[in-house]
């Protein structure tokens, strides 16, 4: 059976990235790119930071999703030439981390200059941009942390990239 490129990018919907698991790694952005040759299916990914400690998972992941569906003619690519950024996340991502309690991302156009971006979080939980920077640095490279100045609580954002 001939896949189209959006076959492909629907089936891989069911590969969530392994530390924010609500989202997948299509609406993530991590998926870069799908050809096909023939009967021959290549998926590029783009991992968010070099050296992504779950980017094995991910690659594992993609190919045991495209295995289920029957094609077994692929290879599966990390693209380290090209550079991964926040805006690469779709609408339904940034939904599904707002949901998850990580405020997403705002579209920045690869113009970051300093970590003011990082100043104004918007609060997952009751969407103020009264916020506080606690920490540049959360628990993995792609997020921070903050306080809602409004709510009260705590907050991680994902990091504008």
């Amino acid at each position: 059976m001939k896949h189209s490129k959006e076959d492909i990018l629907s089936l891989l919907k069911e590969v969530k990235d392994p530390e924010i698991p609500v989202i997948s790694l299509v609406d993530l952005g991590v998926i870069t790119g799908i050809e096909i040759e023939g009967d021959h299916v290549t998926v590029n990914m783009t991992p968010t930071f070099i050296g992504c400690p779950a980017m094995d998972y991910m690659k594992s992941d993609v190919t045991e999703v495209l295995n289920k569906h029957g094609i077994t003619n692929h290879t599966v690519n990390l693209n380290l030439k090209t550079t991964w950024s926040s805006d690469l996340i779709s609408t339904e991502g940034k939904q599904a981390l707002k949901k998850f309690g990580l405020a997403p991302p705002p579209v920045h156009g690869n113009l970051i200059e300093d970590l003011d971006i990082l100043e104004h979080a918007e609060c997952p939980n009751c969407d103020s941009t009264n916020t506080t920077l606690k920490s540049p640095f959360g628990p993995t490279l792609c997020r921070s942390l903050h306080h809602c100045n409004n709510c009260g609580e705590a907050f991680e954002s994902f990091k504008p990239i």
